[in-house]
């Protein structure tokens, strides 16, 4: 049986899943529209590369459709669950991935009204995306996970398979060090005149 489109707004991420696992288009659909610019966002900010962040987050949906029809509810969440596997997969990808030195990074686009406050913002973005690029894996996985997407520490912990108190101490060491990698540049990142 099929639900229609628009019941499935008020379903759950889980409930969806096992739709889908038993055979629902319409709740694959609804949890795609969901789930994916979710997995993308998080992609693109820990691989800094729009395309491979298109392609990582749909190998993680793909592997998302393929435990549909096993997924337990209340076991853990499926948010939970993507998160784990984008990280997963962006972190592995980094681990092969060379150096890109700063003439060879991609720009960010910016929907900023003028010029200089696109340049600023470009400025700004590149900075932390390339400050980002500079933590150890696990902190910048944590940052991304609590300041970039505002999961709750639980959330993160759940999604790195680690402890509360462990989120706690990589989230803090990540924005410790973010500070001492981007303290020198406010005036050139536009931060001395606002």
């Amino acid at each position: 049986m099929t639900m229609a489109f628009d019941a499935l707004e008020e379903v759950s991420d889980e409930a969806l899943l096992v739709l889908y696992g038993n055979g629902d288009g319409g709740a694959a659909r609804a949890l795609t529209l969901r789930l994916a610019p979710l997995a993308l966002r998080v992609a693109q900010r820990m691989l800094n590369d729009r395309a491979e962040a298109e392609d990582l987050a749909q190998e993680a949906m793909l592997r998302l459709w393929r435990i549909a029809p096993e997924w337990r509810q209340g076991e853990a969440k499926v948010s939970t669950w993507l998160y784990r596997v984008v990280t997963n997969l962006a972190t592995d990808r980094l681990r092969r991935r060379r150096w890109v030195g700063l003439d060879e990074a991609p720009e960010i686009p910016d929907g900023a009204a003028s010029a200089l406050e696109r340049m600023i913002e470009d400025d700004r973005a590149q900075a932390l995306e390339l400050a980002l690029a500079q933590l150890p894996a696990r902190q910048r996985q944590a940052v991304v996970l609590r300041h970039l997407e505002g999961m709750s520490n639980p959330e993160i912990a759940a999604a790195m398979e680690i402890g509360v108190e462990a989120v706690e101490s990589l989230t803090a060491r990540g924005k410790r060090a973010l500070a001492a990698l981007l303290s020198g540049r406010r005036a050139e990142l536009g931060y001395g005149h606002e």
